[in-house]
């Protein structure tokens, strides 16, 4: 029966915040890099990504997606930059929104932060999220292209 409620309180959740658009999470299945990160005024303004590095830090990083149960992980290893690795969990809806948890090991349910990306431009060997970041009181695109590798 607790089973049974805590489902039933999840489906609930995910109608109320847009349909899990499945086609899009099983193109996601795989192994992914990110070849480029862009933002206007790149060479001048330093953005922190998912507040883990600087955002440039995250070209060349390894990102694994798991359909069946939306986790993953992701891996920095660039030079010049902190190391990082940690399990994900993230979804796709129908609405183009891509939902991220960096997990760092802990349960999902336990980690409060994450992060709400727009999903662009999606192909089965390329896609964009896109993050809006605020950068001296003005609204700033922050473009991740991943590639399948």
């Amino acid at each position: 029966m607790k089973k049974f409620l805590f489902l039933s309180l999840c489906l609930i959740g995910l109608a109320s915040c847009g349909s899990i658009d499945h086609k899009s999470q099983v193109g996601f299945n795989g192994n992914w890099t990110i070849s480029q990160v862009s933002y206007a005024n790149s060479d001048v303004i330093k953005v922190t990504s998912f507040d883990v590095a600087d955002a440039k830090c995250l070209e060349g990083s390894m990102w694994k997606f798991v359909s069946n149960n939306n986790s993953g992980t992701m891996t920095i290893s660039k030079a010049g930059c902190p190391s990082f690795s940690s399990p994900i969990v993230w979804t796709s809806t129908k609405d183009g929104t891509f939902t991220l948890k960096i997990t760092e090991g802990e349960k999902a349910k336990r980690v409060t932060q994450g992060y709400y990306l727009q999903l662009r431009n999606q192909t089965s060997n390329s896609f964009e999220l896109v993050d809006n970041v605020n950068v001296a009181g003005r609204n700033t695109e922050v473009v991740y292209t991943f590639m399948r590798m």
